[in-house]
């Protein structure tokens, strides 16, 4: 009988467990995409990523901690993870802080190399067969951390540190010129939604499609003043040195040109330039967020326990936002702009042909509303704006979660630098933090309002041109 309650009441407990799960990170079924289980992976390697950065890569340099014991207690392994970890830092073996950081870096390449790997393997498969992509997941998530158990064996030099990182610089560059290129896209055809959607209404009905209209000019009218005081906030904020305000200025007379250069021609739209001003206003803030020096940046975190644990979570909200926002169909694809398609009336007794051309037979007298035919434009929308991606794209879903692996790996490291030392405050309560991600973020910050303001540049530049 004892066992009978066990056993019923392990099942009811899975039961219940699975509930929980298919609710959480979406179903299986037919037609669902997986797409909520990858970015839960992602965010899984986060994870890993950062308690290898700042635990177990110390803890076996220096023989300590749970992660050194357990492997050395099995039988001849213990030596092994010891040098796999230590020999590509032994170098630095008299200046404990940047040992520490050699043997952090090593454990963000191993299950940010492991989830680029798979994310690689699985666009390709997926290519072919998008329904592997939402299924065997629990499978695949114990293979994940059977790799990452077998990572520990595996030398840091020279393949991570060596191949992995030169490939993560590269994809994390790649991921950051796509990331400037689809936001910007998304923008134009965000405008063109709306605008489109108005104009279909007022065919409908005369002047309803001012709602729309109304819209688009109050989400300007916020965007802009979210970026003004945003520009505001920043100055009364970081306003401990020279360099921040320099970052702050050209932010702000950035802001200002672009509109500028949009209001004096007919290319673009407003909500377009207020979507990229204020994109760029928090590109300027991340800029300022992640100087390493306290008095420029008054918000770095104490390592102490709160500060740390304040400092992961946040790191690991924002890798997993992320991948779950870059993730989604609208960033994936340009099909969210309106299709337009004649239609003509089916039936031989309602039209008569004239050569090539298809007219109504007026001789045929309309009985009733019902049986009039339809002739015209209609038009079709295939925006899935915040949806993840439909099945031909699932695809491009694991392409752009292979390059947030990379770009997560070098924004842990700072691409790959043991400058960190240097700085003094890069640690488990501040992540991120670092002069070379600064540069990275500014090139990405001047990298979208170049491509912008190409963009409305570039036709009158070129008249002859077509730009659509």
């Amino acid at each position: 009988m004892g066992q009978m309650i066990s056993m019923a009441a392990m099942y009811c407990v899975c039961n219940a467990g699975n509930s929980i799960c298919q609710s959480c990170f979406g179903t299986t079924a037919a037609g669902t995409t997986g797409r909520k289980r990858s970015v839960l992976l992602l965010g899984l390697a986060v994870v890993m990523a950062l308690w290898f950065q700042y635990n177990v890569g110390p803890s076996i340099i220096s023989k300590t901690g749970y992660a050194w014991k357990a492997y050395r207690f099995i039988p001849g392994t213990g030596k092994w993870v010891y040098e796999a970890w230590y020999d590509s830092c032994a170098k630095y073996e008299h200046e404990p802080e940047l040992l520490n950081e050699c043997a952090g870096l090593g454990g963000v390449l191993r299950p940010t190399f492991l989830t680029t790997l798979y994310f690689s393997a699985n666009a390709v498969a997926t290519a072919f067969v998008p329904s592997l992509n939402r299924e065997a997941w629990p499978a695949k998530y114990v293979l994940f951390f059977f790799g990452l158990a077998v990572t520990m064996f595996m030398d840091t030099d020279p393949f991570f540190t060596g191949f992995f990182l030169w490939l993560a610089r590269f994809g994390a560059g790649v991921f950051l010129v796509l990331q400037q290129i689809i936001l910007i896209d998304v923008a134009y055809n965000w405008n063109d939604d709306w605008v489109e959607r108005a104009n279909e209404a007022d065919r409908l009905s005369y002047g309803s499609g001012s709602g729309w209209l109304q819209a688009i000019v109050g989400l300007c009218v916020l965007l802009y003043s979210a970026s003004i005081i945003g520009i505001g906030v920043l100055y009364s904020t970081y306003d401990g040195c020279a360099g921040n305000a320099w970052v702050i200025t050209l932010t702000l007379l950035a802001v200002v040109g672009m509109t500028a250069i949009q209001l004096s021609g007919n290319e673009g739209s407003l909500l377009t330039s207020g979507v990229i001003s204020l994109y760029v206003v928090y590109l300027c803030f991340s800029i300022v967020s992640k100087n390493p020096h306290h008095e420029c940046n008054p918000y770095l975190g104490e390592n102490d326990v709160w500060g740390i644990t304040i400092g992961l979570f946040l790191t690991v909200v924002s890798m997993v936002w992320t991948g779950w926002s870059w993730s989604a169909e609208a960033r994936l694809t340009v099909e969210s702009a309106q299709s337009a398609k004649a239609v003509t009336p089916s039936s031989s007794s309602y039209v008569q042909s004239s050569g090539s051309d298809t007219e109504l037979n007026l001789d045929v007298p309309f009985l009733a509303s019902d049986d009039q035919p339809t002739i015209g434009l209609v038009t079709a929308s295939s925006s899935r704006m915040g949806e993840g991606p439909s099945m031909d794209q699932v695809w491009k879903l694991n392409v752009v979660l292979a390059l947030i692996s990379c770009y997560v790996a070098m924004t842990l490291t700072e691409f790959g630098t043991l400058n960190h030392g240097l700085d003094g405050n890069h640690n488990a309560a501040n992540p991120t933090v670092g002069r070379i991600n600064m540069a990275i973020l500014g090139i990405a910050q001047w990298l979208v309002i170049g491509l912008y303001s190409w963009t409305l540049v570039a036709p009158r530049l070129f008249p002859d041109r077509d730009f659509s």
